[in-house]
């Protein structure tokens, strides 16, 4: 069997075979699917295709949902505040 070079341990594979997988699994494969993934591979062109793989067969799975989640880009953090924000020097 050839390895996929976008899922080379097959986790993403995987767990669309899981009965009764919840989100929070999902997430936690994703997360060590993402580790795992060679530092020359497009992470995100990655995640397209397996959303493209499995989404038609799978819509209401748990990992199309994570897979959607990981394409969101990521909003700049909000200033948090502490003691300077509070007091005046």
């Amino acid at each position: 069997m050839a390895i996929d070079p976008i899922d080379p341990t097959g986790l993403i594979a995987e767990s669309f075979l899981i009965a009764n997988i919840s989100e929070p699994e999902c997430r936690t494969i994703f997360l060590e699917w993402a580790m795992g993934i060679s530092a020359d591979v497009d992470t995100l062109a990655a995640v397209k295709t397996h959303l493209a793989r499995h989404s038609n067969a799978n819509p209401a799975h748990p990992m199309i949902a994570t897979l959607n989640a990981a394409l969101e880009t990521a909003r700049p953090p909000k200033r948090r505040g502490g003691r300077r924000a509070r007091v005046s020097e």
